[in-house]
């Protein structure tokens, strides 16, 4: 699975023509220079030696090797009882907050839903500045999976953001003025950024997302002081007819078929990131493919390089080092985004330098960090589109069954699209050995779309979702949500097991931070954010957040007291397209805000509104069967990414069964079609949809509530 090419860089950008020596000429940042910002005060010697500053949080998992581990103590298994909220703050947008907080000397930077960035004093929370890059309500139609953001990255007085719409915008720390800003992107195609920038020797390096729609996917490097392009690796293969950026993209392209390029490929690298000074590598995770179903992406199958591997490169050139593929030929979007973890561990009785995932495809990984030679592979949770994996190569012993891409025959997959882990970051406790993972678990039926075309509006995955709506049927719902729940998993690496698990009612609960005190912090998607022993798993500490959590959680000191700190605000993929499946266990609505404890912290909630639920109260159906199925075909395509399958929200965004919008033909075609509500979100469909289409639509959602709205009266009078 690792292959070793030479001289295999890649350059280019979306507005300017890169600078062929600017990754030889840049000067590399001395480690101590002069005077030192007042504010943001990172350079190469305090994230080299971040253990040295426990106290301080820098980079999006503390330090390079994104472990996302404490060495403070303060806080521990013997007082983690008398934990209490030492200070809040209302965020001004309730959607998704997935963002980890930097702490850097008392100050605390946190980045909002729609690209927002807030900074606090850490101790007592008072908001010092706020940036708002003014996204367009528009561009949140490209977003697969919310108008979230994941962090900053800090260097020499400046933090570094990724915007929804593609930018890279430096502000200074001290005020939050825009510095520089760089559109990274072909603001034709729909490109969109969540994931938090990385610094590495004086480079921003950003990735970005869209394979759900068709792009092809790279990671670029900038000059963090000017913003000028440093160097950028594609992650497949473009038009072989235009020549390859490199030998690794021509490598690559032998494991294509057909007119990939047309299709986009895939392979954004939209969230994880993570670098060894040991062995001077950057490791990047690559995504999904683009489309899903490989039938349509690559006829005739193929590995589809570098799809849902880790790729080592050098991070002063670009050049392409060495990469592991978990999922070849992918079909399911199992991506290997997920989190990267450095680590050494003890293997076969000698320290060995490793890099470690659980990417959604249900495995977790251990590979050599230097060479990318497999290690170690076990499933985390239960799966059944592979039995395991090959000990030598670590090649998945795939099911020919869950090939829907080649069967043509819809399969249960386990698990499905949200994987067995997905975005939530993990940690891990070189005390206790252990990794602590949030585990997802459920399937999705996976079924080929006969009528697949490319669109220019919503997903391209070649899967037909509405064979996957889940039915009215409430003994069917049931049962398939039976199927469906989420653990926190403590795993060994090195003997590739569970050591203990907590369970929980529904998957997509959130990240975790783990401490020398000995805990594990993890909020979850019900609600409750609490404090578990790490050896053993016993919860010693929750509290009622009123929201629920999906971002990790991190710690920091200011004046010899340590804090842990929290954004609450559910939201995600998973709070759109699941539907009903998403919103198992989970807290509803959305309370956005920064919570932040410490040992006898006294400040409190308000008390939590009083929601007056809405009910069903749809329109008599008039329309056909014909009409209805057409109407779940095109719902499914274009509108459940949003409002959720089978037309049930999750609880984010409108459920459009309980709106009065589809009750009046001509207010929905407004929207639909005329863009009425532009501004949130919901652009025109009129490139995808004519008014024919819209009724239809139309019609299947007045059918979807006027169903339900029958079980739940049948259900009421005892039938």
């Amino acid at each position: 699975m690792a292959a070793l090419l030479s001289g295999c860089g890649g350059q280019d950008d979306a507005n300017e023509a890169p600078d062929e020596t600017a990754a030889e000429t840049a000067a590399e940042p001395a480690l101590e220079t002069g005077e030192q910002p007042a504010h943001a005060n990172v350079n190469a010697a305090r994230l080299l030696y971040a253990d040295e500053n426990p106290g301080q949080w820098m980079s999006h998992g503390r330090t390079y090797s994104e472990q996302r581990y404490s060495p403070l103590d303060d806080i521990n298994t013997g007082n983690v009882s008398r934990l209490g909220l030492a200070w809040h703050q209302d965020l001004d947008t309730n959607r998704g907050q997935e963002a980890t907080p930097l702490v850097i000397d008392g100050v605390m930077y946190v980045t909002t839903a729609w690209s927002k960035v807030k900074a606090y004093d850490a101790a007592t929370g008072e908001e010092l500045w706020a940036y708002d890059p003014q996204v367009p309500g528009e561009w949140a139609v490209h977003a697969c999976c919310d108008v979230v953001n994941r962090g900053l990255a800090a260097w020499n007085g400046k933090l570094y953001l990724g915007t929804l719409d593609g930018r890279l915008v430096a502000l200074d720390a001290e005020t939050g003025e825009e510095v520089w800003s760089k559109v990274t992107i072909d603001r034709s195609k729909p490109y969109t950024i969540t994931g938090a920038p990385r610094i590495v020797k004086g480079k921003v390096l950003i990735g970005n997302g869209g394979a759900e729609f068709g792009v092809r996917g790279y990671v670029t490097a900038y000059d963090a002081e000017t913003g000028k392009i440093a160097w950028r690796f594609y992650t497949v293969p473009g038009d072989p007819a235009k020549g390859f950026e490199n030998e690794a993209m021509a490598v690559a392209a032998q494991t294509w078929n057909g007119e990939w390029w047309k299709l986009g490929g895939g392979g954004t690298v939209w969230d994880s990131m993570a670098y060894d000074p040991d062995t001077d590598l950057l490791y990047i995770g690559v995504g999904n493919g683009s489309p899903w179903n490989q039938s349509y992406r690559s006829p005739g199958g193929g590995d589809n390089l570098f799809l849902s591997s880790i790729v080592a490169l050098d991070p002063d050139t670009g050049e392409y080092v060495w990469h592991f593929q978990t999922t070849p030929g992918e079909t399911w979007d199992f991506t290997a985004t997920q989190q990267i973890i450095v680590a050494t561990l003890e293997i076969d009785g000698a320290p060995r330098k490793v890099v470690m995932q659980a990417p959604k495809n249900g495995f977790f990984y251990v590979l050599d960090a230097k060479t990318g030679e497999f290690i170690s592979a076990n499933n985390i949770t239960d799966i059944n589109w592979a039995t395991g994996v090959d000990p030598e190569t670590g090649r998945p012993i795939e099911n020919p069954q869950a090939r829907f891409d080649e069967t043509g025959k819809p399969f249960v997959v386990s698990p499905g699209p949200g994987g067995a882990h997905s975005w939530h970051p993990m940690s891990y406790n070189p005390e206790t050995g252990l990794v602590y993972i949030p585990v997802n678990i459920g399937g999705f039926p996976y079924a080929p779309d006969p009528n697949y075309e490319p669109e220019p509006r919503g997903f391209n995955n070649g899967v037909n979702f509405a064979a996957a709506a889940l039915p009215a049927d409430p003994n069917i719902k049931a049962a398939v949500k039976a199927t469906v729940g989420g653990r926190l998993v403590a795993w060994d690496p090195v003997a590739q097991k569970e050591v203990w698990g907590v369970p929980y009612p529904g998957a997509g609960n959130g990240g975790t931070v783990t401490t020398a005190g000995g805990l594990v912090f993890q909020g979850t998607k019900f609600g409750e954010f609490a404090a578990y022993d790490a050896a053993s798993g016993d919860k010693l500490w929750s509290m009622d957040a009123q929201t629920g959590i999906v971002a990790a959680p991190v710690t920091y000191e200011i004046d010899g007291k340590q804090y842990v700190a929290v954004l609450a605000g559910w939201g995600g993929v998973e709070a759109l397209a699941p539907g009903e499946l998403g919103a198992i266990g989970s807290t509803s609505p959305n309370y956005s805000r920064v919570l932040v404890f410490k040992i006898g912290g006294t400040d409190s909630l308000p008390p939590k509104p009083q929601i007056a639920a809405k009910h069903l109260a749809p329109p008599p159906l008039t329309a056909s069967a014909e009409t209805v199925s057409d109407g779940a075909y095109l719902y499914a395509r274009y509108c459940g990414v949003c409002h959720g399958d089978a037309a049930h929200s999750a609880g984010v965004l409108p459920d459009l069964r309980l709106s009065d919008i589809p009750k009046d033909p001509s207010q929905f075609a407004d929207v639909v079609l005329g863009g009425a509500l532009s501004a949130n979100g919901m652009v025109s469909f009129t490139s995808v949809l004519d008014a024919d289409s819209a009724e239809k639509i139309r019609a299947y959602i007045i059918a979807r509530a006027n169903e339900d709205l029958k079980y739940q009266e049948e259900s009421s009078s005892g039938q």
